[in-house]
């Protein structure tokens, strides 16, 4: 059986059978017993786009079903958490730097995966510490050319956000650079 909300049976606050029940437009899962509606929501994803001159980091996954593919780092907005809060957790978790945030680059609605969908919101963000190494979900982490992303990539969202970066988006990202004013990492 699918982990899907969408397929239960049961209802997860009492226990009781599910049913259909037309709701609005929508055919919904409602509990027999308790009557509550059981509404299946997308998850938040957040990811933290870097920048570096022309280029931008990005992560190659480590395992699961995109093993080997590479992604803007990123990860999910825990229960309670702020969601700024999650993508610098997030960020610093996969490649060990500190960043501060900036604006929202892009929103999208992942369909990817028709189990486990998502919305993600790409921030821009600055380095202000740490060291680059791949960490968590990550087995790597390296700057690419924004004409060049690295392939395959994990998520299609990532191909939308790579894109608009390059008609203009970009500039919304301020260049990390360490307090020498050299390019950062050091030594690169």
């Amino acid at each position: 059986m699918s982990c899907n909300s969408s397929q239960f049976r049961y209802c997860p606050c009492c226990g009781g059978p599910l049913e259909t029940r037309r709701r609005g437009d929508r055919d919904r899962l409602a509990c027999r017993a308790c009557r509550r509606v059981l509404y299946v929501n997308p998850a938040v994803g957040v990811a933290v786009v870097v920048r570096r001159g022309q280029a931008i980091l990005w992560g190659q996954r480590g395992g699961g079903p995109y093993a080997g593919a590479w992604c803007i780092p990123c990860g999910y907005v825990e229960w309670g958490e702020e969601v700024k809060a999650a993508a610098a957790r997030e960020f610093r978790e996969e490649t060990g730097l500190v960043v501060e945030l900036g604006p929202v680059v892009a929103v999208h609605s992942n369909f990817h995966d028709p189990e486990r969908l998502t919305v993600g919101i790409w921030f821009a963000g600055l380095v202000t510490g740490g060291l680059l190494q791949a960490g968590d979900d990550l087995v790597d982490a390296k700057f690419f050319p924004l004409d060049a992303p690295p392939q395959p990539l994990a998520f299609p969202t990532d191909a939308l956000v790579a894109a608009e970066l390059k008609q203009g988006k970009a500039r919304l990202i301020p260049d990390s650079v360490d307090l020498s004013g050299k390019p950062w990492p050091p030594g690169s």
